[in-house]
């Protein structure tokens, strides 16, 4: 008895390894397919972009050195910034630079390097070009355009030599510029126009700067001068930021510009020197800084940068 009843044991273990061992087999099918088809309870999702929102397709950059020795800073044109091309080039990467700790991009500039013709002020500060290749086609004030950003000033040396307790650095601008059609109509060597807007950051206050004429019945060719004697600035203070991050939008259109902190009430411009500012314009971001002290520097950060027309 004893013997049978051992063999008839045997064989029910065997058949019962048998059956866990399918079953356990048929689970594991069971549990693959589920996790093909996407019925996860944990689905794995993309990682959070590491890198500031900006689209280079339509901005160049200038930086504060001259290392081609042209007598001019160097330039950047969108091709080579666009699809993180900015980060294989090396005289890029000490003024503009990437900071994924805060997904954003840093600009850094300094006194002491080159400064284009007509400024004494260095900057790392990125140009709107509606054609990328030709700097010569602009827009105008009736075309209209929107620059909005989300931006901090982190860093900006002491300034010892005036009242004010750190130097002033414009991080927005319009830009004026002659048209092709007036350089050739007028014979002039050079298109450069005045900034019609500058958005500063003067001891954690942003400040617009808007062009407006010292006499409103100024007309003609005159209104082509960049002389402080025609177009001066009105100055407007907008609120206090610090060194915290803010949201800033300029909107131009038709006589009419809007300036923007983040949610305040906008500032608008609506005056008869809006109506004749004669320029096409550009838009321009990044870090120009304002001072002649030879140990000055500042240092941007832009989280994302958005131009429409």
């Amino acid at each position: 008895m004893n013997r049978f009843y051992r063999k008839d044991t045997t064989l029910s273990i065997v058949l019962l390894t048998i059956i866990f061992v399918f079953i356990s087999c048929g689970s594991d099918e069971v549990t693959q397919d589920n996790s093909t088809d996407g019925s996860s309870d944990n689905p794995v999702e993309d990682p959070a972009p590491s890198f500031a929102d900006i689209n280079f397709s339509n901005w160049k950059v200038t930086l504060p050195v001259d290392e081609n020795n042209d007598g001019k800073p160097d330039e950047y044109k969108p091709k080579d910034l666009m699809d993180f091309g900015y980060q294989n080039l090396n005289s890029v990467k000490p003024f503009m630079y990437d900071d994924t700790d805060d997904t954003s991009l840093v600009f850094y500039t300094y006194q002491g390097g080159a400064t284009t013709a007509n400024s004494n002020y260095p900057r790392t500060e990125l140009r709107e070009l509606i054609v990328p290749d030709n700097a010569k086609i602009n827009w105008t004030l009736k075309d209209g355009g929107e620059l909005k950003g989300k931006l901090k000033v982190t860093e900006v040396s002491v300034d010892n030599a005036t009242n004010n307790d750190y130097h002033y650095v414009i991080v927005m601008q319009i830009h004026g510029i002659i048209s092709v059609q007036d350089m050739q109509t007028h014979g002039f060597s050079s298109n450069n126009g005045p900034p019609l807007i500058k958005i500063y950051w003067k001891d954690g206050y942003v400040w617009s700067h808007k062009k407006s004429l010292v006499n409103e019945s100024t007309e003609g060719d005159d209104l082509l001068s960049t002389s402080s004697s025609i177009w001066s600035d009105i100055k407007v203070n907008l609120g206090y930021v610090g060194y915290e991050s803010f949201d800033f939008r300029i909107t131009a259109s038709d006589a009419k510009i809007e300036v923007q902190l983040n949610t305040n009430e906008p500032y608008v411009y609506e005056d008869v020197s809006l109506e004749k500012w004669p320029f096409e314009n550009y838009f321009k971001a990044g870090n120009y800084l304002t001072t002649l002290d030879p140990n000055a520097y500042s240092y941007v950060k832009y989280y994302n940068l958005e131009v429409t027309h």
